[in-house]
C-alpha cells in the first residue's frame, strides 16, 4: 500500500510520461502516417517509427498506471465512478494499443514492400490504407473519447472532495466537455482531429493533466479532505 503523499508523486509523475510520450509519439509516426509515400519512407525510417511505438507503450503503462494508483483515493468517496475510471482507462489503453499495432504492420507491410521490389503497388496501398484508417480511429476513440470520459469522473470526485484546488478539477471537467465534443465533431466528419480546432478543444484537458501533474508532485492531495473521507467511509462501514 501506498501513502497518500507517494501515491500523488506517482501519479503526478505517470500524468507527465503519458502527455510527453503521447506527444513525442506522434511526432516519430510522421514518416509513415503523414507521409503520402509511406510505403518507401516508412521502412527507411524503421528505427523512428519502432521508437514511436515504444513511446506509444509508455504511454499506455502511464495510462493504466494512473487508473490504479488513484483508484484507492477516488474509492473513498465513490467505490462505484473510482471503478468505471479504471475500465474506461483501461479501454483507452486497449484502444491505443491496437492502434499501435497497427502502425507496426504498416512498418512491416513498408519493409515488404521494398524488399518485393517490383511489388503490385494497388495492393500494397490498399492494405496501407486500411490501416492507416486503424490508427486513425483509435487515435480519435483513445486519445479523445475515452480519456474524456475517464477525465470527467476523477475530475467531479476531486471538484466534491477538494482534494485538489477546485480551479483544478474545473479545469478538467472542461477538458473533458471539449475532448469528447472534438471525439464527436471529429468522428462525423465535422473537423480534423489534427487541426486547428481539433488543438484548441484539446488544449484544456492538456493544461488540466500538466497542472495536476505539477501540483501532485509538489503538494499531493488535500489531507484534511482525505481524512475526511476515510471518517465518513468508517462511519457508514
Amino acid at each position: 500500500m501506498f501513502s497518500s503523499k507517494r501515491a500523488a508523486k506517482i501519479t503526478g509523475v505517470l500524468f507527465l510520461l503519458a502527455a510527453i510520450s503521447a506527444v513525442v509519439g506522434v511526432l516519430l509516426y510522421n514518416p509513415i502516417l503523414s507521409n503520402p509515400n509511406y510505403l518507401v519512407e516508412g521502412s527507411r525510417h524503421a528505427n523512428q517509427v519502432a521508437l514511436g511505438a515504444l513511446m506509444e507503450l509508455i504511454l499506455v503503462i502511464s495510462a493504466v498506471g494512473t487508473a490504479t494508483t488513484m483508484f484507492p483515493i477516488l474509492r473513498k468517496y465513490n467505490e462505484t465512478i473510482a471503478l468505471w475510471h479504471v475500465c474506461f482507462r483501461f479501454l483507452e489503453a486497449v484502444v491505443i494499443t491496437v492502434g499501435l499495432i497497427s502502425v507496426l504492420a504498416l512498418l512491416t507491410l513498408s519493409q515488404t514492400f521494398l524488399a518485393a521490389g517490383s511489388p503490385d503497388t494497388a495492393s500494397f496501398e490498399a492494405a496501407g490504407t486500411s490501416l492507416i484508417a486503424i490508427h486513425d480511429w483509435t487515435f480519435m476513440l483513445g486519445p479523445l473519447f475515452f480519456l474524456g470520459v475517464n477525465t470527467i469522473m476523477y475530475s467531479y470526485i476531486f471538484y466534491k472532495t477538494r482534494l485538489v484546488p477546485r480551479f483544478i478539477s474545473v479545469l478538467g471537467i472542461l477538458g473533458a466537455i471539449c475532448v469528447f465534443v472534438c471525439a464527436l465533431l471529429v468522428m462525423f466528419d465535422v473537423i480534423e482531429q489534427v487541426s486547428l480546432w481539433g488543438g484548441i478543444l484539446a488544449v484544456p484537458v492538456a493544461a488540466n493533466e500538466m497542472t495536476l501533474a505539477i501540483w501532485l508532485i509538489a503538494k499531493g492531495f488535500n489531507e484534511p479532505a482525505l481524512a475526511s473521507l476515510a471518517a465518513k467511509k468508517n462511519a457508514f462501514s
